[in-house]
């Protein structure tokens, strides 16, 4: 059933267009990344930047560490898409949709199983910890 006015060829959603024009906003970078063998992303797979000294202090404050790759000034953990809905990264992180990351980077920690992600909560809550900021769901509202 065709619907009257409806444009011609295929019709994308939303969620569609915002990511294509956020895949465009990564300068810097080099190109999507280049995961290990026999690793799958069913949800997509975004990146978050760290300053290279605060990976080894979130490490242990996470209950499982995905695919994590270094460039020598900073740690790219692999987070599904979209983890950064209605969530702020805590300064001095950096959120990369399409996880492209610079071409120095290479894979320093990889995961048991097929899945690359580190879960991004607990991601999160531990960047908030080591950089000593409060979750953006604890601050106080202002009337």
């Amino acid at each position: 059933m065709a619907v009257s006015g409806a444009p011609h060829g295929p019709v994308r959603g939303l969620d569609t267009l915002v990511r294509l024009q956020r895949e465009q906003r990564s300068p810097g970078t080099t190109g999507r990344l280049t995961l290990p063998d026999g690793m799958t992303t069913p949800l997509g797979c975004d990146a978050v930047a760290v300053p290279a000294r605060f990976g080894p202090l979130v490490v242990p404050r996470l209950p499982r560490v995905g695919c994590v790759y270094a460039d020598g000034s900073h740690w790219w953990w692999i987070v599904p898409s979209d983890s950064d809905y209605a969530l702020a990264w805590p300064t001095p992180a950096h959120y990369a949709p399409g996880a492209r990351l610079p071409a120095a980077s290479r894979l320093i920690h990889r995961p048991d199983g097929t899945v690359p992600y580190t879960p991004p909560i607990p991601l999160y809550l531990a960047l908030c910890r080591v950089t000593g900021t409060t979750p953006d769901w604890s601050r106080q509202l202002s009337a």
